[in-house]
């Protein structure tokens, strides 16, 4: 698989890469999962073994296939993720195979969402090396913006995370766009800052083009690395909720945890993209999955998609995209219905 660098760092990481959220039993719905339910504490040892063979087949699926960026985080099953992916990488795979990201910040208190204080995030990130059995991670991210904790205080935790060699490289996740740009402009300007963001994480697809209006110009301008989330829209643009009736058995949409989860990306305009992207899927005789990947992998700033499955096997068919590069009046096309509307002040304001 082709490798990229993450954002202005000498980091290369497979161009797709593979997200654990599906490891966690019970483990939540997206970017910041709750902790409603906490993995299996009722699972007989069937279930277990179970769960961990299918989190050993997807991770082998991806490595065999020369993907090395595996994304995770401290409350995907409450460190269950992290646990499976620190057992798999002494039984499986090479840890120095591997580039290992994940997250910290989300907490389960019900007043406060995310806790990036000083102290929270380096008791994390050590509970996040217990966890993962490894002295280091690649990538740590700080999972979300905390409206209660200085912002220079949590890019100094960041800052002493890489200092101290815990981890690698630092970004962060679901930032908007002017706070990502303070974030930037802050190391820049912080006398003894030393290591700039090197990624962030955002919801990216043909569904969800809003970061397109500030994120992503901050972190083209910034040299910060994308890596998107939920590439294929919440699983909408694979066409399995076309059809009209019931969602299918076993998808997000079935599920009464996750159907809100699926909600927002069952209306109308989606159903014109997802249309558009199975009329393109069509005319090259290729799943609508890859077509949606490959758009969103190939889009200016994106270093790789973060892409989840429930079965190695569909794993492998979005990991089939690797040779695929969509011909421009395709792309075009799609560019186009999906297009998200920008007026003042982001174009032609100068002509108002």
């Amino acid at each position: 698989m082709e490798r990229r660098h993450l954002g202005r760092t000498g980091l290369r990481v497979s161009r797709i890469g593979l997200g654990t959220l599906s490891w966690a039993r019970g483990g939540g719905t997206g970017g910041a999962p709750d902790r409603a339910g906490r993995g299996g504490q009722h699972d007989t040892c069937q279930q277990h073994d179970q769960h961990f063979q299918l989190a050993a087949d997807q991770l082998r699926t991806f490595w065999e296939a020369g993907g090395t960026l595996v994304d995770t985080a401290d409350v995907y099953g409450d460190g269950e993720a992290e646990y499976l992916l620190g057992r798999l990488m002494r039984d499986f795979v090479p840890r120095r195979d591997l580039v290992i990201a994940t997250k910290a910040g989300s907490v389960p208190e019900p007043d406060r969402r995310f806790d990036c204080s000083r102290g929270h995030l380096l008791a994390a990130l050590d509970a996040s090396l217990g966890r993962l059995g490894t002295d280091h991670v690649d990538l740590w991210q700080v999972h979300a913006w905390d409206p209660y904790t200085p912002l220079e205080e949590t890019l100094q935790a960041l800052d002493e995370a890489v200092s101290s060699g815990r981890a690698r490289y630092a970004g962060v996740s679901n930032f908007s766009g002017w706070q990502l740009a303070k974030a930037g402009a802050w190391q820049r300007a912080a006398p003894g800052a030393r290591h700039p963001l090197a990624s962030t994480q955002m919801e990216y697809s043909l569904l969800q083009r809003g970061i397109e209006r500030e994120v992503l110009p901050a972190a083209l301008d910034l040299g910060i690395g994308l890596l998107p989330s939920s590439p294929l829209g919440r699983g909408v643009l694979t066409g399995k909720y076309r059809q009209p009736g019931p969602p299918p058995a076993g998808s997000r949409g079935a599920d009464e945890r996750l159907a809100a989860f699926v909600e927002p990306y069952l209306d109308e305009t989606a159903g014109r993209i997802v249309d558009a992207v199975a009329i393109a899927a069509d005319g090259l005789a290729l799943p609508p999955l890859q077509v949606a990947l490959a758009w969103v992998r190939d889009r200016p700033g994106v270093v790789a998609p973060i892409v989840g499955a429930r079965t190695s096997e569909q794993l492998a068919e979005a990991l089939s995209v690797e040779g695929l590069s969509l011909p421009d009046e395709i792309r075009a096309a799609l560019d186009d219905v999906s297009a998200p509307v920008h007026r003042y002040p982001d174009h032609d304001w100068s002509e108002l």
